[in-house]
């Protein structure tokens, strides 16, 4: 896809005369551009095309509504994080420009709008799975609405510990990545690697986790209880669990060459995990940012060529964590911790922010079922 298209294209793909087109440039929808050494304009391709999107939609207030479930318009106020013409921004902030030296514990600072020091004291260890190390929580959790910045912050803190506990880190009060590079022996720059891969998974605008830990939060539920919902929903295939499907991919590709196992997977489920991203048009940031400290294996490399030339997809941050898993020899389920581990930074931080919202997320169901029979008269 093209970064910048002509006024004729832009008006085609529109459907609008050239006084509509200006009007969406002066109100910010589309960003203009003057084209070198030439009077013409030129508009930004993803800016056209997602407003044509909108467009072709129908504007009534239900499809609006269920428009908004699936990748449509905002529908949540936040401070925390966006995507804005393809950078992932935390609060005002580059999150790739930022990912460059900041640590876990710095992201969680930022995305909590806190005063004070974050740091994550790992308790002890063999305390079960993340689940089960958040559900032992919860009986004893306060609830989240009325409590300050700091103490839901202190409540964060305390339940992400040992979440990391749950994933096999050692007791102390190293810095996360550095506790991981510990636990899977690796070397300063391979942990160094993870540490920023930490950091670019913090938050990633409203994604179902953060949503669903934001409705937990909504009833006044504790962070603790909002961090399992959000864990929850990392669990699905379809979110965290996108990087053990493409290393099944991978299984298949070796066993079998990359053009039958691509053939075959999107033969099967339609899709590729690993590749592509709705709201990255021209290709997920932070991907892009851990890639040139990757060395991906020959077999990842010739899955990634191959896929740009069967669909035009470039690799996500889940192809990343595959590649950072396979290239620093981690055992399988290590993209999930890392995952799970930097995520759980971003549902404190919605769960903070709803909270202090204090409005109960509560949408109504457009149902298509049948009605009984309206009653007769007596």
């Amino acid at each position: 896809m093209k970064d910048w298209i002509g006024r004729a294209e832009a008006l085609g793909l529109l459907g609008v005369k050239p006084q509509t087109l200006y009007a969406y440039v002066s109100r910010g929808l589309i960003e203009a551009r003057r084209e070198a050494n030439s009077r013409s304009s030129q508009y930004r391709a993803a800016d056209v095309a997602a407003l044509a999107g909108r467009r072709g939609r129908s504007r009534s207030p239900s499809a609006v509504a269920a428009g908004s479930m699936a990748w449509g318009e905002p529908s949540v106020v936040t401070a925390i994080s966006t995507i804005h013409r393809g950078r992932l921004i935390y609060r005002g902030l580059d999150a790739v420009d930022f990912s460059q030296h900041a640590t876990l514990e710095a992201a969680a600072r930022l995305l909590w709008n806190s005063t004070g020091e974050v740091g994550f004291a790992i308790p002890v260890t063999g305390i079960g799975t993340p689940f089960e190390a958040l559900a032992a929580l919860v009986p004893e959790s306060h609830a989240s609405i009325g409590r300050s910045t700091e103490r839901l912050a202190r409540d964060a803190q305390a339940a992400i510990a040992r979440v990391a506990a749950s994933c096999g880190l050692s007791p102390g009060q190293a810095p996360l990545h550095a506790a991981l590079g510990t636990l899977w022996s690796l070397t300063p720059a391979e942990a160094d690697l993870v540490r920023q891969a930490l950091v670019l998974l913090a938050d990633h605008e409203l994604n179902a986790s953060a949503f669903a830990a934001r409705v937990a939060a909504s009833t006044g539920a504790p962070v603790t209880a909002c961090l399992l919902a959000g864990l929850s929903t990392l669990s699905g295939p379809k979110h965290g669990g996108a990087s053990a499907a493409l290393l099944r991919l991978l299984d298949e590709a070796a066993a079998v060459g990359p053009q039958r196992a691509v053939q075959g997977w999107l033969d099967r489920h339609g899709f590729l995990p690993g590749f592509g991203h709705p709201l990255y048009p021209q290709g997920d940031v932070r991907a892009a940012a851990l890639a040139p400290r990757i060395a991906v294996e020959p077999l990842m490399r010739d899955l990634q060529d191959l896929v740009l030339e069967l669909t035009g997809t470039l690799p996500n941050i889940d192809f990343a964590l595959a590649a950072l898993a396979k290239a620093t020899r981690l055992p399988p389920s290590a993209p999930f911790t890392i995952f799970l581990l930097g995520r759980s930074v971003g549902w404190a931080a919605h769960a903070m922010e709803q909270a202090r919202d204090g409005a109960l997320i509560r949408p109504r169901a457009r149902y298509k079922g049948p009605v009984p029979a309206t009653r007769s008269g007596t």
